[in-house]
C-alpha cells in the first residue's frame, strides 16, 4: 500500500526480506517456523583463509548433497540446514523439495509425507520438518536452490564471522533460484545412521609435543562425550583432561578444518565449518575430513573415540 494511502494508527507489519532474485516474484519460500537455528548452507568459502574467512558451509555436506540430488539441484545450490526441532516453511509457487540429514517426521498440511525423498509441494502447503528423532540437523533442499545473495561466492550463514545471511526468523521470505529441469527418480534414497558412537579417526600433531606422553595415550585410548556446549563452530567434548609438558601459550597460527584444539581445561575441541582461521592454543591433532559429516549428527552426550592412524 501506497505510503500516501496510510491512515494514522493504521498498523503497518514488516516482514522480513532476504536478497536475491527480484523481489516481486512468487517463486519465494515464506518461513513460517524458524526453528531453533536454521540457517542458509551451500559449499561455503574454501580459499579465504588468509583473509581471515572461516570456510562455513553445511556441516553435513553428504546430507546436503543428497538433498540436492533429490530436488534436481546442482551441488552448489543452497539449502537450508536446521539444528535439532526442525522449521516449517510455505512456497509461493508448487516446487519440488527433499528432506535429509537428521531422521524426522516430515508433513504436508499436516499429513505425513516419506523423509529422504523428493516431494512435489503446492504453492502455499505448509512443509513441517519436526524435531530430529536422532542426529542433530536436517536439511532441506528447494528446487532452484535458496538464492540469496552470494558473499564471497557463497551463500552460506558464517555464525563466527556474520558473513551470508543471518540465521532464519519466522516470516523471513526467501527467493528461489531458476529450477534446472532435472527430474529424480527415486521413492526413498538410503542414508546413514547417525553414530551411536562418534569413531574420529586422526593424524596427531602438530603439536602433540606440547602434551606428556600419558596425555597423549589418554587422548586416543580413553573415551570422550559430545559436550551439549557444541555448535557449528566447534564439537567440544567432556572426559579426560590433557596434562601439558609446556606452560603458556603459542603465538596464533593457523587452524584447518578439524583442528583438534586443547584449551586451558584440557579437553579436545574439534573444529568444524564456522571454526576461526587462526588460534593459541595447542592443535593435539587433526580429523580426517570423511569423519566429519558424522561429527555434525552427534547429540549432546554421545560417545567419542579419537583413533590414532598415522603421525604426521
Amino acid at each position: 500500500m501506497p505510503a500516501a494511502l496510510l491512515s494514522p494508527g493504521m498498523c503497518v507489519r514488516f516482514v522480513p526480506v532476504l536478497a536475491g532474485e527480484a523481489l516481486m516474484t512468487d517463486h519465494a519460500l515464506a518461513v513460517v517456523r524458524a526453528g531453533a537455528l536454521t540457517t542458509v548452507q551451500d559449499l561455503g568459502r574454501p580459499g579465504h583463509a588468509h583473509l581471515g574467512v572461516p570456510r562455513s558451509g553445511a556441516l553435513d555436506r553428504p546430507a546436503a548433497d543428497l538433498a540436492n540430488r533429490l530436488a534436481g539441484n546442482p551441488p552448489e545450490a543452497a539449502v537450508l540446514e536446521t539444528t535439532l526441532n526442525g522449521c516449517a516453511v510455505r512456497p509461493r509457487s508448487t516446487v519440488v523439495v527433499a528432506v535429509t540429514g537428521a531422521p524426522c517426521r516430515v508433513t504436508v498440511d499436516g499429513r505425513a509425507v516419506p523423509w529422504g525423498a523428493p516431494l512435489r509441494l503446492p504453492a502455499g502447503a505448509l512443509l513441517d520438518v519436526g524435531p530430529a528423532v536422532s542426529g542433530v540437523r536436517s536439511y532441506v533442499g528447494v528446487c532452484g536452490g535458496i538464492a540469496v545473495e552470494p558473499v564471497l561466492g557463497s551463500r552460506s550463514t558464517d555464525l563466527l564471522s556474520g558473513l551470508g545471511p543471518a540465521p532464519l526468523t519466522d516470516g523471513t521470505v526467501l527467493p528461489l533460484g531458476r529450477p534446472t529441469g532435472v527430474r529424480v527418480r527415486v521413492d526413498v534414497a538410503p542414508q546413514p545412521a547417525p553414530p551411536a558412537e562418534l569413531v574420529l579417526r586422526v593424524t596427531l600433531g602438530p603439536r602433540d609435543d606440547w602434551f606428556t606422553p600419558g596425555a597423549v595415550g589418554t587422548f586416543v585410548s580413553r573415551p570422550y562425550r559430545v559436550s551439549p556446549a557444541s555448535n557449528r563452530i566447534g564439537l567440544r567434548t567432556e572426559g579426560p583432561a590433557l596434562e601439558r609438558t609446556r606452560q603458556g601459550e603459542l603465538h596464533s597460527e593457523g587452524m584447518v578444518l578439524g583442528a583438534v584444539q586443547v584449551p586451558p581445561d584440557g579437553r579436545p575441541l574439534v573444529f568444524l565449518a564456522d571454526h576461526p582461521t587462526t588460534g593459541g592454543y595447542p592443535v593435539i591433532a587433526v580429523v580426517h575430513a570423511a569423519d566429519l559429516p558424522a561429527a555434525a549428527q552427534a547429540v549432546p552426550g554421545t560417545p567419542v573415540r579419537f583413533v590414532a592412524v598415522r603421525r604426521r
